[in-house]
């Protein structure tokens, strides 16, 4: 199985999530490559240092998010992507690009030597902040093809985070991972309403007795919750490992060990 070759386990993943600083040519960008690489790279330590599973670098920061992402974005996170993989050589490393750059998620993947993406809008239609995002899953797979990374799993969200889904009011979460099981996801991600919101644990226990591909939460575990998703194939925790538990700030070393050392607890 693709999951287990690739994190060593079939439950209770870790993934860390590394929010890099504001890219060049966003509104909040006010950094120098330089230093935005450095910032993630020390992040990515902490995270190696911790023991944890595996890392997703995202560029949460380029507030607010375009349909059309420009090359400057996919040139700086390959930079980044590649530096990290540099610091962690082993680990599971993983990218996704907001919004929904999920082709050029895929090349910098690529490029960089990572692992795995995480994908939007991959099956059915939905309105997100940003707009209308329609599925991309057909022309994905096959640009994923193209360029030959079909080693690069992709981890699709289903009922995604800050979207209204009135438009699929009439399909259940259980026949939308069907629809993306089918349409040959890696891996299906499950999110509360917003980021840092938690899971529906009965979502997760539903999602995973319908499909037989692996069920990961992408939102809201915490040090407090987490016997409600130790069953989830994977978990990506980005606010709870911050400082202050908000997703903006740095991660918190104390918080990732602590979080680190339960999880290891339960699995035993």
């Amino acid at each position: 199985m693709k999951f287990l070759n690739l994190f060593g386990r079939l439950k209770s993943v870790v993934i860390g999530m590394i929010h890099v600083k504001a890219l060049p040519g966003t509104p909040l960008g006010c950094m120098k490559m330089s230093r935005i690489t450095e910032e993630a790279c020390r992040e990515a330590e902490i995270y190696r240092d911790a023991g944890i599973d595996a890392v997703v670098i995202e560029n949460m920061h380029d507030i607010p998010y375009s349909f059309s992402v420009g090359p400057e974005v996919t040139a700086c996170l390959t930079a980044v992507c590649s530096a990290v993989r540099n610091i962690c050589p082993q680990l599971p490393l993983g990218v996704q690009i907001l919004s929904s750059a999920n082709q050029q998620a895929l090349a910098v993947a690529l490029a960089s030597g990572l692992d795995f993406i995480r994908a939007e809008g991959f099956v059915f239609s939905h309105v997100a902040d940003e707009g209308l995002l329609n599925a991309c899953a057909g022309d994905l797979l096959r640009y994923r093809k193209q360029i030959g990374a079909e080693h690069v799993q992709i981890f699709t969200d289903i009922k995604k985070k800050h979207s209204s889904h009135a438009l699929t009011s009439d399909v259940s979460i259980e026949e939308t991972a069907h629809a993306a099981e089918f349409f040959l996801s890696d891996g299906l991600i499950i999110t509360g309403a917003a980021t840092g919101q938690q899971a529906d644990p009965r979502e997760l226990r539903e999602v995973s007795k319908s499909v037989r591909i692996p069920v990961l939460i992408g939102s809201g575990v915490t040090y407090d919750n987490i016997e409600s998703y130790i069953g989830a194939n994977g978990m990506i925790i980005g606010s709870h490992f911050k400082e202050g538990g908000h997703w903006a700030n740095a991660v918190d070393p104390e918080r990732v060990k602590r979080f680190m050392g339960k999880i290891r607890e339960l699995r035993q």
